[in-house]
């Protein structure tokens, strides 16, 4: 891990506590760690291989569509059912999930510190009664889902915002880090479809804000202010991310967040260039713009704002500026993730029958 990483991960570890000891401006506290986890993740994602789970240009045309009719239901749901019950059932699976999220958000660190076979040997259980089914894991993803089992107890039996908190920026972090959209088309067209899902969904109807005051899940984060009558401010994981089903090894699958993984595309389309943080400074800092922007007009409003209003144009706008500037659009538009992949792999095997 390089230094800049390093001093993001402690920058965002002590933003999140921070509340519990100084008094933070909550704008001030949503825009560092709306930035502060995107950079993260987005470094997190530079590996040897791309991210395992890859979109399609279909997929991406169907998202607002899928996310549209999962908000309706949960809408329709905290309409017609208990809130109480449903929140109960949400966080018994998200205490599963938030196990799952922090054991891999801790993985990393942990395994520095633990013997090699404990991180490549695989133990693989079988359900009982149900033996086509099971679930490979290691030693150290045991070691890793220690702590994550007691903090998600603890989120369970408090739904204190810490730990809320915690476990959201846990599922931010892997959804940018496990998720690609695989090339600028698909991320284009995606963002293009959440653009218009979330200016519909914020201004011309209840659901979207109405969803996220009953949804009891750490599916926003929450950050304290000074006011008794609105006493935290939130920030939808979906303006961190993406919208849509993040898809986890174990099979499990959860609501995630909206716009790294797009910024994290352009700074793996800089590292297969072998250039430094070049599109990636354009992506990011349209995303800050973005998120600014947004603070801006909600404060000026004092109403609830579709973010990406904001955040898209900004990204989309930075990067094409930056990419017509440079005359790289047909190299940024070629790129594709999953070629770039195969390619390797074929090289790789190429290279071992030389052997």
């Amino acid at each position: 891990m390089k230094n800049h990483e390093r001093v993001a991960n402690l920058a965002l570890a002590g933003l999140t506590v921070a509340p519990l000891v100084v008094k933070v401006d909550p704008n001030l506290n949503v825009i560092l760690t709306a930035c502060l986890t995107v950079y993260v993740g987005c470094y997190r994602s530079v590996k040897a291989t791309p991210p395992s789970e890859t979109m399609s240009n279909e997929h991406a045309m169907r998202f607002p569509l899928v996310g549209s009719a999962m908000l309706l239901s949960l809408f329709l749901l905290f309409k017609f059912v208990s809130k109480d019950l449903v929140n109960a059932v949400l966080t018994c699976y998200f205490f599963v999930l938030g196990i799952v999220a922090l054991s891999a958000t801790l993985l990393p660190a942990i395994r520095r510190f633990l013997p090699n076979h404990w991180n490549e040997d695989l133990i693989v259980w079988r359900f009982p009664y149900f033996r086509s089914l099971e679930v490979e894991f290691t030693r150290s993803q045991i070691i890793a889902g220690i702590p994550g089992t007691f903090f998600c107890a603890w989120y369970a039996s408090q739904k204190h915002w810490l730990a809320n908190n915690v476990l959201g920026l846990a599922f931010c972090v892997q959804g940018i880090e496990m998720l690609s959209l695989g090339s600028f088309k698909t991320g284009a067209i995606l963002l293009c479809g959440l653009f218009v899902y979330d200016i519909f969904w914020v201004f011309f109807t209840p659901v979207m804000v109405s969803v996220a005051k009953s949804f009891d899940a750490p599916i926003k984060l929450l950050f304290p202010t000074a006011d008794s009558a609105r006493p935290f401010s939130m920030l939808g994981l979906g303006d961190i991310v993406i919208p849509g089903l993040l898809k986890l090894k174990v099979g499990f699958k959860i609501l995630f967040p909206k716009f790294g993984i797009f910024v994290a595309l352009a700074l793996r389309f800089d590292v297969s260039r072998g250039k430094k943080s070049q599109y990636f400074n354009s992506a990011f800092l349209g995303y800050a713009v973005g998120v600014v922007l947004t603070i801006i007009v909600m404060n000026w409003f004092q109403a609830a704002q579709p973010a990406l209003l904001y955040i898209v144009p900004a990204v989309i706008g930075f990067l094409a500026v930056h990419c017509i500037w440079n005359g790289d659009v047909k190299q940024l538009l070629a790129f594709d993730e999953s070629k770039t992949a195969t390619s390797e792999d074929d090289d790789a095997t190429s290279s071992k029958k030389v052997e």
